[in-house]
């Protein structure tokens, strides 16, 4: 009897431990998806590694795509969550958004729709941050930042405010074509993700 409870609490204590890590959800744009590096080489699988050092039994899922929007991702996210039921959501979506000079509104209800699908599936969220270059003016990028600002606000989420910080317009942090952060940057993009994400997980 005794072996018996043993063995019965040392199962329960296992299963305890893996509910409790579970998966995290990566669900992005090109940034994210390591557009124009080998994979291995991108800020998620960096993140795995950390995890992995860190002591954390998280598994994680990276559900990006090149060229995203935060409609496409809205879009999608359902299936993901039923297919995944995920502990965690880090969002990086909006900058194709912003690139294509979409308004800052529809961003909004679409992150929105994105953090309150993932709370009604279980899982906490973390939202990642972006900004535009000044040359789509004062305006319009100030009204596209504040999207992210103010749906962490209204949806009580965790929000790393510029998730390119240190990297968007730095000499040596870009691919050739200024867009695309390149294989120096992933380092501080998962330095800029990580104070935030541990609290979490």
């Amino acid at each position: 009897m005794r072996a018996w409870w043993l063995s019965g609490a040392l199962a329960l204590m296992f299963w305890a431990q893996g509910a409790v890590a579970g998966t995290l959800l990566v669900v992005g744009d090109s940034i994210s998806a390591a557009f124009g590096l080998d994979s291995r080489q991108g800020w998620v699988a960096l993140l795995e590694k950390r995890l992995e050092q860190e002591g954390f039994e998280h598994s994680v899922v990276n559900a990006s795509i090149s060229g995203d929007t935060s409609a496409g991702g809205a879009a999608r996210l359902s299936a993901l969550l039923a297919e995944h039921q995920p502990a965690l959501v880090i969002i990086e979506l909006g900058g194709n958004d912003g690139l294509r000079g979409q308004p800052p509104a529809q961003l909004q209800q679409n992150l929105a729709s994105m953090v309150e699908k993932s709370r009604q599936a279980g899982a906490k969220v973390l939202l990642l941050g972006m900004r535009l270059p000044p040359n789509y003016g004062v305006r319009y990028t100030t009204a596209f930042a504040q999207v992210y600002v103010d749906v962490a606000a209204q949806e009580q989420v965790d929000l790393v405010p510029f998730f390119l910080e240190g990297v968007g317009g730095v000499p040596g942090m870009m691919q050739a074509d200024g867009i695309h952060p390149g294989e120096p940057a992933q380092a501080l993009l998962l330095d800029n993700v990580w104070p935030s994400l541990e609290p979490l997980l």
